[in-house]
């Protein structure tokens, strides 16, 4: 992610519908405020949908509330998590990541970079090393089945091919016939890092060319044959269009220990004991940081990282903020794209 210095810190949807321009209006900089729940509530209605088609895609102007969905709802379908560094899904999107596998979805880690210029390390290769050591034990944490590197230098990936990327995207999501991404909204507004919209930006690409008979059609003499991405989630360390927020009550644990076992770069690793230690020689003390080495750590990354200073670490609200807007215990926020759903059925049942 590289925002800062971290070394210097130690059931079924429900839907809220709203107004896009509303949305905008009252929430100013979307993505760096909580919404109000009472604000978009609908007159008390909540509405159900089946898993699948949550909205009307691009074009819905409702905010849905996903929460957990238990029974494995999500079964035979297929899920690619996409970071341009080993930290970004467990900073943003490790607890949808996480749900998302536990209602039986099987998940792929796709990591751009090798992030040689992000983290500990004697040496860039041990840099390199440490971090593909790092995102190999987020893969796990998350019960993400594979991991997929494709090896570009970190904070350059402005100077390589964005049709190579996007074709090295297509052939993956047709190889595992990918249902949904998750990755960083290539329509974020102020990202900085090149790493990130490049990669969001060949995503978006890939999801649509995925499914076309015509792009790459010798993949169909390797036995690769076209699919189509029906669901995206984007999450953004900025300000983004927000309209869907996802319940991670449910797999907060493994969004902590996702970021807790990444120690070379990132706001977790064992920065909970480096504060507890800076913290003793000021002769001061944290209820949260005692106990054992891995308790100090897993509630430094609960209530610091994704709590009170998550704006400053990690330039988003607070997930438990988020989710008390919502009624909920913690939550992520996201711009969701989902399948577009047809009315003409409909329209020929209204004429006959």
């Amino acid at each position: 992610m590289n925002l800062i210095n971290y070394w210097e810190i130690a059931e079924k949807p429900n839907y809220f519908p709203m107004k896009r321009r509303s949305f905008l209006t009252k929430s100013a900089a979307v993505g760096l405020a909580p919404l109000s729940f009472e604000t978009y509530r609908h007159s008390g209605r909540t509405e159900e949908a089946g898993a699948g088609i949550l909205n009307e895609g691009a074009g819905s102007e409702d905010m849905v509330v996903e929460k957990f969905q238990p029974g494995l709802p999500h079964k035979g379908k297929v899920l690619a998590a996409i970071q341009p560094h080993c930290d970004d899904i467990p900073i943003f999107a490790g607890g949808t990541v996480a749900k998302l596998i536990k209602e039986g979805y099987t998940g792929y880690l796709i990591r751009t970079t090798n992030d040689d210029h992000a983290g500990r390390g004697a040496s860039q290769g041990e840099v390199i090393l440490n971090n593909e050591k790092d995102n190999e034990k987020v893969a796990a944490a998350l019960g993400l089945s594979k991991v997929y590197d494709l090896g570009y230098r970190n904070h350059r990936m402005n100077n390589i091919s964005m049709q190579e990327l996007t074709a090295r995207f297509i052939f993956l999501f047709r190889m595992l016939k990918v249902d949904t991404v998750v990755s960083y909204d290539p329509w974020g507004h102020y990202e900085e890092n090149p790493d990130h919209y490049v990669t969001a930006s060949a995503v978006e690409a890939a999801c649509w060319m995925a499914g076309g008979g015509l792009d790459y059609p010798e993949h169909k003499d390797a036995g690769i044959l076209p699919h189509t991405v029906r669901e995206k989630y984007y999450y953004a360390r900025g300000p983004q269009l927000v309209n869907r927020i996802v319940d991670i009550s449910e797999s907060l644990e493994q969004k902590v220990e996702s970021n807790r076992v990444i120690v070379t770069q990132g706001p977790g690793g064992d920065a909970g004991i480096r504060l507890r230690d800076r913290l003793a020689e000021e002769g001061k003390t944290l209820p949260i940081l005692e106990g054992s080495d891995e308790n100090a750590n897993r509630n430094y990354i609960k209530n610091i990282v994704l709590d009170i200073d998550s704006q400053r670490i990690r330039g988003v609200p607070s997930d438990r903020e988020t989710g008390k807007a919502f009624g909920l215990e913690w939550a992520e926020q996201f711009h969701y794209i989902g399948p577009r759903k047809s009315r003409l059925e409909e329209y020929i049942r209204l004429h006959n």
